[in-house]
């Protein structure tokens, strides 16, 4: 039933798609200005760029907001289906290729039809009416960006795979500042086009805007090179204990599921991901054969443990784009009680990130096999940590993380972890709370009882 009802949707909106662009057609007064604003659409929009995680945009965004400028939101229609046509031989499903086409166009009338009711300005006399041209640029920019919105969360509500709420939320929300500014970029063109450049004001519009973009580009790759720089390391490091395998980035996945449920802003959400998969990197300096051990820590081995946050933020301090996960991995041992390492911080005194990483490190740990034991369940795990609330965890947090938890579920460790091995008697390993136990640890290493 939701195929059909998606395909019908879909349909309709093609014909009412088509039926715009065919009234458009009869409308075209200026054919030569009307190809050269459609060639700098086609430009623009193999010109593309991401305004928001899996989120792409093209300069054609800024070119449409010109032709209603210069040529009317007639042209504008127009322009947006021929701009759409490189899109074409995407290799994406032909029913998204339909509708993208079609959305496309239904949101470039809405955005003509606020741009009319603004009373926007045409031709020359956008020259003159200033105010009325931004007025009505704006209009056009929010009526776009909401029918778009519109038509994507009934696509997404009928198909019913994935959350409307969360589309706005992800995508429609944080990418509105950026396209209302390609709005007025697009403004500045006509002006300046009208103003006697013609389409040379593409070359001084869109040519720094390319340049920027490249700029900004640059820096996202190496953004990229450094954290899959990083992610390997982690690989690395744990090769040194099979029972650890993936721990870091099953971590950096449920700080990611507890960030989301808690509405992080998109920066504080990519940080705590960041820390999440980063925060045992220090354990590079810890000696394998204490890793290894299969027996009881003693007090210098347990100190040698207890050291990695500190390295941890020594390896990742020259990486600029880490600034804010620092102190995640600083303090993601410290207790809710202040009877933690390496500072002894208490309550919400401990960084909010590495409050966080606390639980879902122990959590992880918990639910996954060591040499010493077997992993322990979901339920069994939840009730520790709502048992260690308070003394251990902050108590909201721990409330937020086991809602959601049994909303959503718990990928646990892969099924190919080694089994426990029958010959150890005592194991340690620095997550597990192990109820609150010292875990194996040996003398004042154990802690306080």
């Amino acid at each position: 039933m939701r195929r059909v009802a998606l395909r019908t949707f879909v349909s309709l909106a093609t014909l009412l798609a088509l039926l715009i662009l065919g009234l458009a057609c009869g409308q075209v007064s200026d054919l030569w200005t009307l190809l050269a604003l459609c060639l700098l659409m086609l430009i623009g929009g193999f010109l593309r760029f991401s305004v928001a995680p899996n989120y792409l945009a093209s300069l054609d965004s800024v070119v449409l907001m010109t032709v209603y400028v210069i040529a009317g939101p007639w042209a504008a229609v127009i322009a947006a289906a021929v701009a759409y046509l490189p899109q074409v031989r995407r290799r994406i499903p032909l029913i998204r290729r339909v509708f993208n086409g079609a959305q496309r166009i239904l949101a470039t009338a809405a955005g003509g039809i606020a741009y009319t009711l603004a009373g926007g300005p045409v031709g020359d006399s956008a020259l003159s009416h200033e105010g009325r041209a931004i007025f009505a640029t704006t209009a056009a920019t929010l009526a776009q960006h909401v029918a778009n919105a519109a038509l994507v969360c009934l696509v997404i509500w009928i198909d019913g795979k994935a959350s409307p709420v969360e589309f706005l939320r992800q995508v429609v929300l944080p990418t509105f500042l950026p396209m209302a500014g390609y709005g007025f970029l697009g403004l500045l063109l006509a002006v300046l086009w009208l103003g006697g450049l013609g389409p040379l004001a593409g070359l001084v519009v869109l040519v720094p805007l390319l340049f920027a973009r490249w700029a900004l580009s640059q820096y996202e790759v190496e953004k990229t090179a450094q954290a899959a720089t990083m992610r390997a390391f982690i690989q690395v490091i744990e090769t040194k204990d099979l029972y650890t395998r993936g721990h870091s980035e099953r971590v950096s996945e449920g700080v990611g599921m507890l960030g989301r449920f808690l509405r992080l802003s998109e920066d504080r959400q990519n940080a705590l991901e960041h820390a999440g998969l980063l925060h045992d990197v220090g354990k590079v300096g810890v000696p394998t054969s204490i890793i290894q051990k299969p027996g009881r820590l003693d007090d210098s081995e347990m100190d040698a443990i207890r050291l990695h946050p500190a390295r941890g933020v020594e390896l990742i301090g020259n990486i600029p784009f880490l600034e804010e996960v620092k102190s995640a991995v600083l303090h993601h041992h410290e207790k809710f009680d202040g009877t933690g390492y390496p500072a002894g911080l208490s309550g919400t005194n401990i960084p909010y990130f590495a409050r966080i990483i606390g639980i879902v490190d122990a959590f992880d740990c918990l639910t996954s096999t060591r040499s010493y034991r077997p992993a322990r369940s979901v339920e069994e795990t939840l009730a520790i940590l709502e048992q260690d609330k308070n003394s251990h965890f902050d108590p909201g947090l721990v409330d937020a993380f086991v809602r959601l938890i049994k909303k959503d579920g718990w990928k646990a460790a892969e099924v190919d972890q080694p089994a426990p091995d029958a010959n150890v008697q005592a194991g340690f390993d620095h997550d597990d709370l192990s109820l609150g136990s010292s875990g194996g640890a040996s003398g004042s290493a154990a802690g306080p009882t």
